[in-house]
């Protein structure tokens, strides 16, 4: 009788091992959602779970940054672009060149790309442009609006983006306010109605699906962000960015609703405003971001700072960034928009943690968020952007018939 020799066997104990140690769960798109965010989250050092919470603006990204640092997005801000009159197919490589990045670091995790695409894909040469929010709420035909949002997905992906900071459902109480024109309208239930937006931009939601968890429909669509919660369109005589005086009931009757229906659409992140409800600053309210949006309407998604958001808790803006970083984490933010001083805020970070005056489980929290959204929208098993959709950028297709 043939014996196998040892060392054979040896071998395939080896590299049964080696398989088994290769496998992991996170990676494997027919494991449940929530395993593998558990499965990644045990694996990351600090280090790592902090390059999820930064965001950084394109113009100091490099592959290398993203790798060096972890970095878990990043952002257009207004009018930054690749180059003037990039191609859709320029915009498709610089996005690319920043996602190679960061695939290459220990655990592979995507990067997510934002840009404002508010009214149409804004930033980008060539895309066809929408009328601004106060022009499709006086048609008062939410269907309407849902088409632009899917035309609107289209165009965006043509250049490789799967994330817009849109819609914003701000309620402008005040004409005086200048930014008057991205709000639907002054009333709540016209602002609600319009929501619909968010599955034109995302995808219907399953019916089965759970109410506050983030969904995106697929390569054809994008995550959208609702934006500025809350209460930006109702500052004291319309002033940008100041204070909304106004009772909970108030608030909630009026600027709240939208974010009702945008979290039942599924939703994938909420932008927080850069002014204060009754002198607190949205940016460091604990009560309307964690208590709140999270703990009551029970959303699952994450939440992300405005530009420098953080910066401007305190007066003059960034005078005491370790202070704001340490509030606005808090607060219950989960991305920070830093977007350009990313050292200091990893720097800052870090260094709260390790001195226990931010816990590591609020640094879960909102890594956990960051990941929902990523395994929801399929960055982990489609994280390179390709040329097929191109030709939606400017394209004369009629999508709103």
């Amino acid at each position: 009788m043939a014996r196998t020799p040892i060392f054979l066997l040896g071998l395939v104990v080896i590299w049964a091992a080696l398989a088994e140690a290769e496998y992991m769960i996170y990676k494997d798109a027919t494991k449940p959602l929530n395993s593998r965010i558990k499965d990644l989250m045990n694996r990351m050092t600090l280090e790592e779970k902090i390059g999820q919470m930064t965001q950084i603006e394109r113009g100091v990204a490099s592959a290398e940054v993203m790798k060096d640092y972890f970095i878990g997005s990043v952002l257009s801000g207004g009018g930054s672009v690749p180059s003037k009159q990039a191609s859709a197919e320029t915009w498709i490589n610089m996005v690319n060149e920043f996602q190679k990045g960061a695939l290459s670091t220990r655990l592979g995790i995507p990067m997510i790309y934002g840009i404002d695409a508010v009214h149409g894909h804004n930033n980008v040469y060539k895309a066809t442009i929408f009328p601004h929010n106060v022009g499709l709420g006086a048609t008062r035909d939410p269907d309407l609006v849902k088409r632009i949002g899917a035309a609107t997905a289209l165009e965006v992906r043509a250049t490789g983006i799967p994330y817009v900071f849109a819609p914003c459902i701000a309620v402008c109480r005040d004409p005086r306010w200048g930014r008057c024109y991205e709000s639907y309208s002054e009333d709540p239930k016209l602002v609600q109605a319009m929501t619909e937006i968010v599955s034109g931009l995302q995808g219907d939601i399953p019916a089965n699906s759970p109410k506050g968890v983030p969904f995106v429909a697929g390569k054809t669509k994008v995550a959208a962000c609702a934006k500025h919660y809350v209460g930006d369109g109702g500052t004291t005589k319309g002033i940008n960015e100041n204070n909304t005086q106004i009772s909970r009931h108030g608030l909630l009757s009026i600027h709240m609703p939208g974010y009702y229906n945008s979290i039942i659409k599924g939703v994938s992140t909420v932008m927080v405003s850069y002014s204060s409800w009754n002198g607190v600053k949205m940016h460091a309210n604990h009560d309307m971001v964690t208590g709140f949006l999270k703990n009551i309407l029970r959303f699952r998604g994450f939440v992300i700072s405005d530009w420098e958001g953080i910066d401007r808790i305190t007066s003059p803006p960034h005078a005491n960034y370790s202070y704001s970083i340490q509030a606005g984490i808090s607060a219950g933010i989960d991305m920070i928009m830093v977007p350009n001083t990313y050292k200091e805020f990893i720097d800052g970070l870090t260094s709260h943690v390790k001195n226990k005056v931010i816990p590591m489980s609020r640094i879960d929290d909102a890594v956990k968020r960051i990941l929902r959204v990523k395994f929801t929208m399929g960055l982990f098993e489609n994280p390179l952007a390709d040329n097929s959709l191109v030709d939606e950028l400017g394209s004369q297709v009629n999508y709103l018939n």
